[in-house]
């Protein structure tokens, strides 16, 4: 059961109900145009303890959220193993973890990403066969919830092609229709999720597939928003899974100005959009402080400069 309305109001689910895709548009089951606005998690084998029903709910009644995305890493990052290297028990721990941020998102009526968050592992093929058995083990229990989104592979990076990610998508959407058919499923693009353009050359053959781009505002700036609206116009459904107002190594100064570029141009093309990231790391893109102890209950003093900013960017 996924909560349709709270405090009188209706929520993003209620709105919206079960999503599909029609051309280069996400679409709600009342045939209307839906574009999700969210925050992504950092790390989940580093930051387990914000995926929380507190933590959630604040930042869904403070922001007004209508997605949260689960960064759940497939490969070691920060010293910390993934899920494709690290052991048994931390798998099905991870596998509890997004499960639990299903029931917490269904709980408050919004959408869930989960994200297949290959980084370091730059070519989803590395670890096909566990992204498969990831999905698979956490399919059976997400395919209840119509809220739930999959992100199959978060940023094809290095020389991965186009081609590659094509082979490695063509493995697992399969194994994830065969359980869970028609939900929503973001691919990556090559360039760390940012060549939108060679996914809109040679689409995928699935219904309901969206094509992920990423962008950090003080890095990636004309030129990407160029490319991102000549892949629409080619009838490229385009999800920003993951944003940052700062550089592309989420740090740097913050970039108000070309943000804001960036936030008029999705909302021109209502594009979904997901701010990263929920974490008190010492780097510019985490909305939390580091000063900040708490994982719910955050007063103003326990959000960064980029936290401050999140209510302008979602609302």
């Amino acid at each position: 059961m996924i909560t349709t309305e709270r405090n009188g109001m209706a929520t993003p689910f209620g709105i919206h109900g079960k999503l599909h895709v029609e051309g280069a548009k996400l679409m709600d089951e009342h045939q209307n145009i839906c574009q999700l606005k969210g925050i992504s998690t950092h790390n989940i084998s580093l930051y387990p303890e914000y995926v929380n029903e507190a933590c959630v709910s604040q930042l869904t009644d403070k922001f007004g959220m209508s997605a949260f995305r689960i960064a759940m890493y497939s490969a070691e990052a920060d010293d910390v193993k993934g899920y494709a290297d690290g052991d048994d028990t931390q798998r099905a721990e991870l596998e509890k973890l997004v499960i639990a941020s299903a029931e917490i998102c269904a709980k408050l009526g919004i959408y869930l990403l989960v994200d297949w968050h290959i980084l370091l592992d730059y070519d989803p093929n590395i670890h096909t066969d566990m992204a498969i058995q990831f999905f698979k083990n956490v399919c059976p229990s997400l395919k209840k919830y119509d809220n739930v989104i999959y992100e199959i592979c978060n940023e094809p990076n290095m020389d991965t092609t186009w081609a590659q990610i094509t082979n490695y998508a063509n493995q697992v959407i399969p194994s994830i229709r065969e359980i869970d058919p028609d939900k929503i499923i973001i691919v990556g693009t090559p360039v760390w999720s940012q060549r939108v353009d060679e996914a809109a050359k040679a689409p995928l053959n699935y219904p309901n597939l969206v094509y992920t781009l990423h962008f950090y505002a003080d890095t990636h700036k004309e030129d990407l928003r160029n490319l991102m609206v000549n892949a629409i116009n080619d009838g490229l459904p385009v999800f920003v899974s993951e944003f940052g107002i700062c550089d592309a190594s989420g740090n740097g100064p913050i970039n108000d100005e070309e943000t804001n570029k960036w936030i008029d141009l999705m909302n021109k093309y209502d594009v979904s959009y997901v701010l990263w990231n929920l974490s008190n790391k010492a780097e510019t893109s985490a909305i939390l402080a580091p000063t900040c102890t708490v994982t719910t209950d955050f007063s103003e003093d326990d959000f960064s400069e980029c936290g401050k900013r999140v209510a302008g960017y979602l609302k």
